[in-house]
């Protein structure tokens, strides 16, 4: 029995590398098709966040949404922009977009797009798409003052004048929240520029590695909320009752964890047990 295991965990130690490729490439993939449901808990910036949005009144002032990020870090900020805009068309919330970033502007169009013929929502009633403009602080700071003086018009070319859902909105002072998903300094700029000086309400998304770098400002009262990563994605939709890209992008997340954890615990354990057995070979020699 000694000498099989030996044998066995020799032979797991000369694994070829590409089967651990492959035992990956199937965890990440099955997810996606098969959901298998991990749980998720909801930690307390999710939960704040969820709240601040829940709160808007159906019909009433608009959520000011910005998406800022790009392709790149689409696989984790789009899956709150979705989650987001579900909970905000179910509650028949209107909604206000934007982008601060030139590469986040088909990413933002194809989101509310996508969210909108989902839940039936109509454009120029139940959302506008004001689209970019370069300048971020300068774009922030007019926004507090006055819409119109920033984007006169909406994406596609239509004033905002004559868009029913923009009647009586001017300025921050007409928007009761306001959200950045982004996966650069966007959020930021919005607490420096927007909260700081007009008194917005401020809630942001943002990549698991910049997650940290807001915290601060999420202490300090200067963030409503904050979604951190696939994660806080994923928790949100856990929120709304919607399980989307985020919580299959756990699933995935969870399984590797678990293979990469398993393999260490049993590298470890073959090194030490054929370790033993060359040395009281040694010995018996």
């Amino acid at each position: 029995m000694a000498s099989s295991m030996t044998r066995f965990f020799e032979r797991f130690l000369k694994i070829d590398r590409r089967w651990i490729f492959l035992a990956i490439a199937i965890a990440v993939v099955i997810p996606f098709f098969a959901p298998l449901g991990l749980p998720v808990d909801v930690t307390p910036p999710v939960q704040r966040l969820y709240d601040a949005v829940d709160e808007l009144e159906a019909g009433g002032a608009p959520l000011l949404l910005s998406i800022d990020y790009t392709p790149a870090t689409s696989p984790e900020l789009e899956p709150m922009s979705t989650a987001i805009l579900r909970h905000v068309f179910e509650k028949g919330v209107r909604v206000i977009v934007m982008t601060l970033h030139p590469a986040g502007y088909g990413m933002a169009e194809s989101a509310i797009l996508r969210a909108a013929e989902e839940a039936g929502a109509e454009y120029g009633e139940d959302l506008v798409y004001l689209g970019f403009q370069p300048g971020t602080s300068a774009v922030i700071l007019g926004l507090g003052v006055n819409i119109t003086n920033v984007f006169p018009e909406d994406a596609y070319g239509t004033p905002l004048s004559e868009i029913p859902l923009m009647e009586g909105i001017r300025n921050y002072d007409d928007i009761p929240l306001l959200i950045s998903l982004a996966g650069w300094s966007a959020s930021e700029a919005w607490v420096y520029f927007a909260h700081q000086p007009y008194g917005q309400r401020v809630g942001g998304g943002v990549t698991a590695v910049m997650a940290t770098d807001l915290y601060p400002y999420l202490d300090s009262g200067q963030l409503v909320g904050l979604l951190g990563g696939m994660r806080g994605a994923a928790e949100y939709e856990v929120l709304i009752g919607r399980p989307g890209s985020g919580a299959r992008g756990m699933d995935s997340q969870s399984v590797i964890h678990l293979i990469i954890i398993l393999l260490i615990v049993l590298g470890n354990v073959a090194y030490f047990a054929t370790r033993r057995q060359r040395k009281l070979a040694g010995e018996g020699t």
